[in-house]
């Protein structure tokens, strides 16, 4: 993460519209080239492998009956004598939906920032890249309390209201809510997840690229049918947040601890519970690949501490390497 990026998180519990809109330039290096066909049907920035009418131009062949004489290629035809047409293939637009988990928590972090925050950074990083590419961008963002919906839409007019709710949940101010972004009102909480991404499946057409941002704390086996809903129909991304903290138990000491209600005292002297601390993690981080693996997902990891951009950057690299967008 660069020097002006750190400041502009202000203390690393949120960040502003104005943090957002600056990261656009960082994003130019996320490189988010779709590994298969590209359904959807609008004009746009991605080479279908559909042929018909379009903006890119493929070859040309002989006419044959039907084909339509307004894509007659006359020079080949002069150099060949024999009538050619010719054939495109048309740019088409992506719909790109964030999914962006702001719960309870999300809402910490031992170093440079919460890990809500690093979550709006990637998602205004990847929205960045994908709008710049010529994408629709859609987002749905939800904490306990409520969520807001955006519809995936060209250019700034569906990114800017995407990352302006960001900003808005980051700042976690009920007066935020009573005057900003008046057309897109929040919604209900979704409470969890599970509960977003079930919602998410109605949403989703065919086609899309689907990033999920989350810690994904409470992720388990019971989550495979909106997964694979997802994944059949969609390109998806897992893009992990996590503490150092929550990897490797801090020090030996005896520490104090407050959950906003009750108070204890951690001993993380104890051997048992150092290894029972990073064992939880390790299963966490083997739930994660192993449904990336059964559901052919990309999985990208993000610590609290780390560069957000060059980090993101770097666990996208082997999806594009496999689509042979790497040369």
């Amino acid at each position: 993460m660069s020097e002006s990026v750190r400041v502009s998180v202000n203390d690393g519990t949120r960040i502003d519209l104005k943090a957002l809109i600056a990261l656009r330039l960082e994003a130019g290096r996320l490189q988010l080239a779709p590994r298969g066909k590209v359904l959807a049907t609008r004009s746009g920035g991605h080479l279908s492998r559909f042929r018909g009418r379009g903006m890119e131009f493929d070859e040309s062949r002989v006419y044959q009956p039907g084909d339509d004489p307004r894509n007659m290629d006359w020079r080949v035809t002069a150099r060949s004598a024999q009538p050619h047409v010719k054939l495109f293939r048309e740019e088409r637009e992506r719909p790109v939906w964030l999914l962006v988990d702001n719960g309870p928590g999300m809402r910490f972090g031992t170093r440079v920032a919460f890990k809500s925050v690093v979550a709006a950074q990637a998602a205004a990083l990847l929205a960045w890249a994908a709008a710049d590419k010529g994408d629709r961008v859609g987002g749905l963002v939800f904490d306990e309390h409520r969520h807001v919906e955006h519809r995936p839409a060209a250019r700034t007019r569906g990114l800017l209201p995407f990352l302006n709710t960001l900003a808005d949940f980051s700042s976690a101010t009920a007066s935020n809510w009573q005057h900003r972004d008046a057309k897109v009102p929040p919604l209900p909480g979704l409470v969890s997840l599970s509960g977003a991404a079930g919602h998410l499946v109605h949403l989703v057409r065919p086609g899309s690229l689907v990033f999920l941002i989350s810690d994904f704390a409470g992720l388990d086996e019971r989550d495979a049918a909106w997964l694979a809903r997802l994944a059949a129909g969609s390109e998806v991304v897992f893009v992990h947040i996590y503490d150092a903290l929550e990897a490797v138990a801090p020090p030996s000491g005896r520490y104090p601890v407050i959950d906003g209600e009750r108070r204890a005292v951690l001993d993380t002297g104890n051997v048992a519970l150092r290894s029972a601390w990073s064992q939880r993690f390790a299963d966490h981080v083997g739930l994660l690949q192993d449904s990336c693996r059964r559901y052919q997902t990309h999985l990208v990891s993000l610590r609290t501490d780390q560069p957000v951009g060059e980090t993101l950057s770097e666990g996208l690299r082997p999806r594009i390497a496999r689509a042979g967008g790497i040369r």
